[in-house]
């Protein structure tokens, strides 16, 4: 009788586990069914981002020794007015007008980094300034330089103001170890290809980040900006300028602010603003002219990425203006921990460099999810290669088959545009599913699409070169 009973539970677990996971599986691919659905539920995101608030109390950064001569090394100055404020309770650290030179800029909770008008904070070229902490490189966890703005485990963080903030990198500092004769290197100069193959080995070897040791010697560029684990951080107003590698690189962050920044620096590698596999992401009235990506979100690299497990979640990207970059608004390549709820709206892009509009980069050594991606409102001058562009083939294969679903695109409209409409390159097995392309005009097109792997793909409005293009799923024309 006993025996009889466990089968019935058995099968009756069986049974309820079965419609969990059938439920669970449709819950995860649901699709909108209308551009009003999904602004709507952009938000409610928003109203999950709040900017954090600060005691009204000034520290003065020359109250504290600081010189703004452009010569004198302020690094202590910096490092005391923001622990007295930090001790304090929290305020303001103010940089009046001059030019400030420094060493990295250690963030602490309750600390608005105000840059005045008229201020500018430089970053030192010696890396003997820049101490070796636990950071991200390429969606690579190790421990390297310093980014020159960090913070680990902090909470209520901002940079603020109209002031500057030059990473001071040039061909001849920092961009020559990308290894381009373009960008100052030399035949027989050091480069940063050894340090990076071995921080891949170290990283598919599932080595404690802790002990895998960068920094002088390996030629590994720091960051501008990188919050690590921090809650509540705020950047609004500021100007970053010629930054050694990407400019702001948040990492594993809960409600994350960039508002009215701008981007400026055409090195190696200068992204604008990627978000590594955060949550709450408001990136809002921002100015791109960068040397790569603009907007490129991320959530980590193969083995880390997924030994993580934190995707990049609920991103609003609204009323950006990329005047120069690669991609506009890029997802990857870095990105094995996934992608949900992007949504970016009411933003122009136009320049002779930019390759791409919407790009989604990936591979089967990255896995994850990519889902739920909204563009609505987007004016775009010129492109080079495709205005929406999905790769599944970015980088080496691996064991790990990747997922894009779930991608609306509403009056994207392209006066110029290049070789391709759309562009898609899926495996057979895991098709790029339910791409719905709304009230789009594409000019100057050379050809409509070139896609292998789709399912479900509608095409509303589309005109193409003035034609009004029609899709067949079946015959692919």
């Amino acid at each position: 009788m006993k025996l009889k009973n466990s089968f019935k539970n058995v099968i009756l677990f069986s049974c309820c586990l079965f419609v969990f996971m059938a439920y669970s599986q449709n819950k995860q691919s649901k699709f909108w069914s209308s551009s009003k659905e999904a602004l709507k539920e952009m938000e409610q995101i928003r109203k999950l981002i709040k900017a954090p608030k600060f005691k009204n109390t000034e520290y003065l950064i020359t109250d504290f020794g600081a010189k703004g001569d452009g010569v004198t090394k302020n690094t202590e100055a910096f490092k005391k007015a923001i622990e007295t404020c930090n001790k304090a309770g929290g305020g303001k650290v103010v940089i009046p007008v001059g030019n400030f030179l420094t060493g990295p800029i250690y963030l602490k909770s309750n600390v608005n980094l105000v840059v005045s008008e008229g201020a500018t904070i430089t970053f030192s070229k010696d890396t003997k300034d820049y101490p070796i902490v636990l950071t991200r490189w390429e969606g690579m966890d190790c421990m390297n330089y310093s980014p020159q703005i960090y913070a680990y485990n902090e909470k209520n963080i901002a940079i603020t103001g109209s002031g500057t903030i030059n990473g001071n990198a040039d061909k001849n500092n920092w961009w020559p170890w990308k290894g381009r004769a373009s960008y100052g290197w030399k035949k027989g100069d050091p480069n940063q290809f050894i340090a990076r193959d071995s921080l891949h080995v170290l990283m598919k070897e599932k080595i404690d980040p802790r002990k895998r040791i960068f920094g002088d010697g390996h030629y590994l560029r720091p960051y501008m900006i990188q919050p690590y684990n921090c809650k509540n951080f705020l950047m609004s107003g500021v100007k970053l300028i010629d930054s050694p590698m990407w400019f702001a690189s948040p990492v594993m962050c809960e409600n994350v602010i960039f508002e009215k920044v701008q981007f400026i620096s055409h090195g190696p590698n200068t992204d604008g603003c990627d978000p590594d596999a955060c949550k709450n992401v408001l990136i809002k009235d921002c100015y791109f002219d960068t040397g790569d990506d603009c907007i490129a979100i991320k959530s980590g690299r193969d083995e880390d990425g997924r030994g993580n497990k934190k995707p990049a979640e609920n991103h609003i990207i609204e009323g950006c203006t990329m005047k120069d970059g690669h991609g506009g608004i890029v997802i990857g390549s870095e990105i094995a921990g996934g992608a949900k709820n992007i949504f970016a709206v009411n933003c122009k892009m136009d320049s002779k460099n930019l390759d791409r509009v919407l790009r989604v980069k990936t591979s089967s050594s990255r896995g994850g999810t990519i889902e739920n991606i909204f563009l609505k409102d987007i004016i775009v001058g010129s492109y080079g290669e495709s205005a929406i562009h999905f790769n599944m083939f970015y980088e080496n294969p691996g064991d790990f088959m990747p997922t894009i679903r779930n991608i609306w695109v509403e009056n994207l409209n392209v006066e110029k545009g290049g070789d391709y409409a759309i562009w898609v390159n899926a495996y057979k097995d895991s098709p790029i599913e339910n791409l719905k392309v709304v009230n789009c005009k594409f000019n100057g097109i050379k050809t409509p699409l070139k896609i292998d792997h789709v399912k479900s793909m509608q095409l509303e409005n589309v005109v193409i070169n003035g034609e009004l293009f029609k899709y067949d799923n079946n015959s692919k024309k």
